[in-house]
């Protein structure tokens, strides 16, 4: 919320909206489960999901903080979005074959230049538009990689995997380092 000249709070609540977002993807899963047998997660999924949200909302809360320009926040976003839904993927059907595949662990990499870029870069608009595309580089670089070894699923499957997950999460990582380069520029 902003406040105006009269010192009242106006504009949309949005850490009120974020949170809630997060408690409701939460519970959906929990409804799910009221109505099919398709869905049945563990007390430790739950956990598990309730951990990720919590990493990547207070992640993002301190993306706010750090600076008010737009770009900036939503490279923010999308950096944190391609990295949890990374996490997501690879934990519920896994990236390369199934979520039981041992190489789905390579792409721990991914996170790992993000998250070590963006500390060398001082979490500036600037560095963090590095590290960004560095991400974007291991991702292309593993999925190539992943398809040329057959790391995963047998056949058509392996190189629908490889080349849509790759090309995904890549758009995701370029598009978070162009609007960091934007925040950059615009000073």
């Amino acid at each position: 919320m902003t406040t105006n000249e009269t010192g009242k709070r106006s504009g949309m609540p949005w850490r009120p909206i974020g949170w809630g977002a997060a408690v409701a993807l939460l519970a959906v899963p929990l409804v799910a489960m009221q109505f099919t047998d398709e869905v049945d997660w563990t007390a430790g999924d739950f956990l598990f999901a309730a951990l990720m949200f919590g990493i990547v909302g207070c992640t993002f809360e301190v993306a706010v903080h750090m600076s008010r320009n737009l770009a900036y926040r939503a490279g923010a976003a999308l950096g944190l979005l391609a990295g949890l839904m990374l996490v997501w993927v690879n934990g519920a059907v896994g990236f390369l074959g199934d979520e039981g595949n041992p190489w789905n662990l390579l792409f721990a990499l991914v996170l790992l230049v993000a998250i070590a870029g963006s500390a060398i870069g001082r979490y500036r608009a600037a560095g963090m538009a590095r590290a960004m595309a560095a991400a974007a580089a291991v991702q292309v670089g593993i999925g190539v990689a992943a398809l040329a070894a057959g790391l995963g699923s047998a056949g058509p499957a392996g190189l629908y995997e490889a080349v849509l997950g790759t090309s995904l999460f890549t758009a995701l990582w370029l598009l978070s380092a162009g609007l960091f380069l934007k925040a950059a520029r615009d000073g």
